[in-house]
């Protein structure tokens, strides 16, 4: 009886998580390197991925199973322990930041074709909308920025500011697609976790975890 109150508390108090699908960073995570020499560590550890990039920039990504093309909320618990230092986000070779978080949004027949390609291909079509959450820079929390690699097809939102902490986010893509594109989001195909330290030449060590899509 004490387990089966204990599970209709949790969810009252958290339904949202209870209908929520958790992606767990394993098989099917691949890395891109933007140089032959530059790499980050990363550790994929079921519910949370460690990342550590010393003076380096690279991400991991996974393409997402048509089941979730059309999640619209996400939310995941992320942490600092070692931040690089505050810089301007929409300067292209200056832009280091510890986290960021890509969602990437395509429509049907663009999604459909995009099956099996790499995460390149995905960030370089014309038709794809990048939503990326970042722990880092010098803006205002909630402020939207260009991005200086991804053109019209990228949006920053600030998450964080540059620093150490730990914080839990829950946030709303469709309200952000809106907000940053003029329009509501297309198939939610895949997703990426980077860190950047190679302009400051400094050092991230982090972490996500707990990854959840509605």
């Amino acid at each position: 009886m004490k387990t089966v109150l204990t599970t209709l508390a949790l969810l009252l108090i958290a339904p949202s998580v209870a209908n929520s699908q958790q992606v767990m960073f394993g098989p099917g995570w691949k890395e891109q390197r933007f140089s032959m020499f530059s790499s980050n560590d990363f550790g994929l550890n079921g519910e949370s991925m460690s990342v550590r990039s010393d003076e380096t920039v690279s991400l991991m990504w996974t393409a997402l199973p048509e089941a979730l093309w059309d999640s619209r909320e996400a939310s995941w618990d992320w942490s600092v322990a070692r931040s690089v230092p505050p810089t301007d986000l929409t300067l292209k070779g200056g832009d280091d930041r510890n986290l960021s978080l890509y969602f990437v949004f395509l429509p049907r027949a663009a999604a459909e074709a995009a099956r099996g390609r790499g995460v390149m291909s995905l960030l370089d079509n014309e038709d794809a909308r990048v939503l990326m959450y970042i722990w880092g820079g010098d803006h205002a929390r909630g402020d939207i920025v260009p991005s200086p690699y991804l053109g019209e097809r990228g949006r920053i939102v600030i998450s964080r500011g540059a620093g150490t902490g730990s914080a839990m986010e829950s946030v709303d893509l469709a309200a952000d697609h809106r907000r940053a594109f003029g329009s509501g989001p297309e198939n939610l195909v895949g997703i990426a976790v980077s860190a950047d330290s190679d302009d400051t030449r400094t050092e991230v060590v982090a972490e996500i975890a707990r990854l959840r899509f509605r």
